[in-house]
């Protein structure tokens, strides 16, 4: 079922470009010119219930727009939008009680009192009853280890520590649908880790819809099966990340560990050139390969019939690789 439905949503803002010096100071007062910055570009998709999907593009790309829009923050200039049946801005007061947001550079917690009071005051916001209050409490703190935190003010707290706080409060009320906007922003690999494993099993263990904007792209690869990329406004690949990792061009390495010495012109005569392996010692050879041309199948059938091999692995291309070779060509897709 699909919980989030936009239709050519579009964001436009008016900037005028400022004069230099006082004159230019002057003659703004009276004329000011005016340009049109596209921030989204009729953009269309749907999200389903459950999902974890991945949002990401460049700085300036859209994604942060995009989410304020979802989020009911902005009004849309033109297109359509529903989430959970909802307009996002036109119907912001009801809305805002089934969804969960975490601005990564910002948070939702009064800096000068302590956590637990900030998470006392929004569940009054959000009408949390008492009972189901203490209960989500307790599972949060045990997820996410804020036993130690819950009576430090909020501005005594490190940015992990913070975004852990954060990430609570936006559950608090268990929303169907959880926004995040560079929520790990910041964090040593630790931090990230931790907010990571956190996320799965929200997802795993509530269903709670999840979209996930981050330039983490290590990120997207262990928790996202599907990713939507937009740059300068436009929507440029919605579908699967094993299928993207499919582009024509895009390489795997193959890595072989030998029983008995070998060297990489034996191996390479045994392909006729459709694939060169480079010697690393004399028992490890490492080759890259497309897919399109020739199988890791077909390399280690012909490879392990006539050769002793200890052990072998298998590196798919790094999601940086995918994402920049859309970014040069174009490629668009879309989910199936």
């Amino acid at each position: 079922m699909s919980v989030i439905k936009v239709n050519n949503l579009t964001k436009t803002f008016y900037t005028f470009s400022r004069r230099e010096g006082i004159t230019g100071a002057i003659k703004d007062l009276f004329r000011r010119d005016y340009r049109e910055l596209v921030a989204v570009d009729h953009i269309s998709f749907e999200v389903q219930e459950g999902e974890l999907l991945g949002y990401i593009g460049p700085n300036g790309a859209g994604k942060s727009t995009s989410i304020k829009m979802l989020t009911g923050i902005l009004k849309p200039t033109s297109g359509e939008m529903e989430v959970l049946g909802y307009h996002p801005f036109n119907q912001r007061q009801n809305y805002t009680r089934h969804i969960g947001v975490v601005f990564g550079q910002r948070t939702q917690l009064w800096w000068d009192i302590a956590v637990v009071e900030s998470f006392k005051l929004l569940a009054k916001i959000y009408d949390v009853p008492e009972k189901e209050y203490k209960l989500k409490i307790k599972e949060l703190s045990e997820i996410l280890d804020l036993a130690p935190l819950l009576n430090t003010p909020v501005r005594k707290l490190s940015l992990g520590q913070r975004i852990r706080c954060d990430l609570a409060a936006s559950l608090l009320h268990s929303p169907s649908i959880l926004f995040l906007d560079e929520p790990t922003i910041g964090l040593d690999a630790v931090g990230k880790d931790s907010i990571r494993t956190f996320l799965r099993e929200i997802n795993a263990n509530t269903g709670t819809t999840i979209i996930l904007t981050t330039h983490d792209l290590k990120e997207i690869e262990e928790l996202c099966k599907r990713i939507i990329i937009i740059d300068h406004g436009k929507l440029i690949y919605d579908g699967g990340l094993d299928r993207v990792k499919n582009l024509p061009g895009l390489k795997r390495e193959i890595s072989i560990d030998f029983s008995g010495d070998i060297s990489a012109k034996e191996l390479n005569n045994l392909f006729g050139g459709r694939i060169e392996f480079k010697q690393e010692s004399e028992r490890h050879l490492y080759a890259s390969f497309s897919p399109a041309e020739i199988t890791a199948v077909e390399i280690l059938t012909s490879i392990v019939g006539k050769y002793p091999v200890a052990d072998v692995s298998i590196a798919e291309p790094d999601i940086e690789e995918v994402v920049m070779k859309i970014y040069r060509e174009g490629i668009t897709g879309h989910a199936a």
